[in-house]
């Protein structure tokens, strides 16, 4: 039996063309994403050509079909010329999700740890880097309260998304997600009630204003900027994950220099310092909740 050539490799063949479809795809995905980091970092000077490939490329095409873009070129002359359309896209790119105490046995661990070494400092100053819509901050804020340090602490909160920013500054969270953070704030070690530091009315619940007078918020990226203070504390958990190793050196470099000798620096669950250039300056001192100090 004699089988006709054509027959015969045609599964395979298209098989294989699409295959190399994709591929060729995905390169162009890749290439066209090079391009709009670049134009976002010379027309509006943020810098996200050393984030990390895998998640700029997911988040990219999430935006791109909320754009309704067809392609990432698409939505570079979108966003180009029109400066609205990249605060929209910087939602996307800057992945504004938080919640209060989370992964309760890092707090846990800093009120055990942490705080009785920063209740020997006369001042204290503590920097949430990508404090994202403000949970973070707030959290760390209740917990100075508790413990008696927060009326001499100026807590730092920086981001690079202004969005983000104003809705940190308004200190207001979901009524719906309450229970949870309740639940979070009991586990990590919470004194009182939740309840007692905010007031609910309709769908939201309003955090105390007397916490608010210790935050000072900033626009600050770790992909540009310096370091702008000394500090005893760093908290900057769930950022890194999504830089490249070189940014990822870059911003435990500014880490290392803003804290004060002895100074603590925490990362979220799934960061760490073992493979940077930096860890040398650093030990461990809750290694499992990623709590390290400076030598």
């Amino acid at each position: 039996m004699v089988l006709d050539p054509d027959s015969s490799a045609s599964p395979r063949a298209a098989s294989s063309r699409v295959d190399d479809s994709a591929v060729a795809q995905a390169n162009n995905v890749d290439i066209e994403l090079r391009l709009l980091v670049e134009a976002i970092y010379l027309k509006y000077n943020h810098d996200f050509r050393d984030y990390s490939v895998a998640s700029l490329r997911r988040r990219v095409l999430h935006a791109m079909s909320q754009f309704d873009c067809a392609t990432v070129s698409a939505l570079q002359e979108k966003v180009l010329y029109d400066p609205h359309a990249f605060h929209q896209l910087l939602q996307y790119l800057t992945v504004p999700v938080s919640e209060m105490f989370r992964d309760p046995s890092y707090f846990l661990a800093l009120r055990q740890q942490v705080i009785p070494v920063l209740r020997t400092y006369p001042s204290i100053k503590v920097w949430i880097a990508g404090c994202s819509t403000g949970e973070e901050v707030y959290s760390m804020a209740i917990l100075l309260r508790e413990e008696g340090l927060l009326e001499r602490t100026i807590l730092y909160a920086t981001d690079i998304n202004p969005h983000s920013l104003d809705s940190a500054r308004q200190g207001i969270f979901p009524i719906q997600r309450i229970k949870a953070y309740t639940a979070n704030y009991h586990q990590a070690g919470g004194l009182r009630g939740l309840s007692d530091y905010y007031t609910a009315a309709y769908d939201g619940a309003l955090f105390d204003r007397s916490l608010r007078e210790h935050i000072t918020f900033a626009d600050h990226s770790l992909a540009t900027d310096s370091v702008f203070s000394e500090t005893h504390l760093i908290s900057c958990r769930n950022v890194l994950i999504y830089f490249n190793k070189r940014l990822q050196d870059r911003a435990f470099g500014l880490f290392a220099e803003s804290l004060c000798r002895r100074g603590f620096l925490g990362l979220g669950s799934k960061e760490t310092l073992d493979f940077s250039l930096h860890a040398p300056a650093f030990e461990p001192l809750v290694k499992a909740e990623r709590i390290y100090r400076k030598r």
